[in-house]
């Protein structure tokens, strides 16, 4: 490696900053992360065992949330235990090249999350403004297709992405100041010129967040069009509460994540951000099974099942599109 002044060029390690606290503090985190990252695969297991083993839930909503729980088991595996490790050992290294596969399966995972995230709301849209044709629509192969496009979509664009951002070489003390790689930090490390490589990265991930979330707001227009010409009010909560938990995770997902990505990286301050992260990092997809599970009453009648007697009486079923 050259070194010129106090800059070293062409580093092949970097350095996880993490979060930087006393060693107390940081067994806290440590059990907080672990109980988290545990509950979270647990919870998503459940969530694809009981949709998998449940004919009542062969349905294309629950085939895409099995998608979505089988992407967020992976979302926190791709970043949480690298955080534990720091927590144990201290030891923040990271090698350009496992930090750059980090970034690319970790990017590749949210951009598939926002496809998934229009598709459902589509879903949605048609089970609600379009009931009669709503088997012919969504049937299996058109549920396939949508699914395959989400997650091919998401890991060509984290590709490019990445690619670009790999060309790079990358200097000074190679400390990222977050707890795994992410785009922004490791732009702020590049000694040669990153201006392609962050407008490569500014343009996707506008393209990425911008047009599923525009879709998930037409579908919603049209959602809440239907539900407001509903004669009855039994009939407009019924309509509406098929949709209340996705639109619940959308909101919070795009919150965190339009805050974090759809602006340019020098914009940006990585101390809070770390924070910003952890909502959707750790926190929604610890909450989704339950927002949507725990307020689906399909899902419950089944929980129901299998927890009750059998000679003990199910509350009486109410189907949903």
């Amino acid at each position: 490696m050259d070194e010129r002044g106090n800059m070293t060029f062409g580093i092949n390690t970097f350095y996880l900053l993490g979060f930087p606290t006393s060693q107390t503090i940081q067994i806290v985190l440590f059990f907080i992360f672990l109980f988290a990252y545990i509950l979270t695969v647990v919870e998503n297991i459940l969530v694809i065992i009981i949709i998998w083993t449940s004919a009542n839930l062969h349905k294309p909503m629950y085939f895409f949330l099995v998608n979505l729980s089988f992407l967020e088991m992976w979302y926190v595996t791709v970043t949480i235990p690298k955080l534990l490790a720091i927590f144990v050992t201290e030891s923040r290294q990271i090698s350009v090249t496992a930090c750059m596969s980090q970034l690319y399966f970790f990017s590749s995972l949210v951009c598939t999350e926002c496809m998934l995230l229009a598709v459902m709301a589509f879903d949605r849209y048609v089970a609600i403004c379009n009931p009669l044709h709503y088997v012919t629509i969504m049937d299996w192969n058109i549920c396939l297709v949508l699914a395959l496009c989400s997650w091919f979509t998401g890991f060509l664009i984290s590709f490019i992405k990445v690619y670009y951002i790999s060309r790079l070489t990358f200097c000074n003390s190679g400390q990222i100041n977050h707890f795994f790689c992410d785009v922004s930090p490791i732009l702020n490390l590049a000694c040669t010129d990153m201006r392609m490589a962050e407008l490569v990265d500014f343009v996707l991930a506008l393209f990425i967040l911008l047009v599923p979330l525009m879709l998930t707001f037409i579908s919603y227009c049209c959602i809440l069009t239907a539900v407001f010409g509903i004669q009855t009010t039994s009939g407009r909560q019924k309509a509406f509460s098929t949709c209340a938990s996705h639109l619940a995770v959308v909101i919070i997902f795009y919150s965190a994540t339009l805050f974090m990505y759809a602006r340019p990286s020098k914009a940006q301050s990585f101390n809070y951000n770390k924070l910003i992260s952890v909502v959707y990092t750790v926190i929604t997809p610890l909450l989704n099974p339950v927002i949507y599970c725990l307020r689906n009453k399909d899902v419950k009648e089944v929980i129901w099942q299998l927890i009750l007697k059998p000679d003990q009486t199910l509350p009486e079923r109410v189907s949903m599109a």
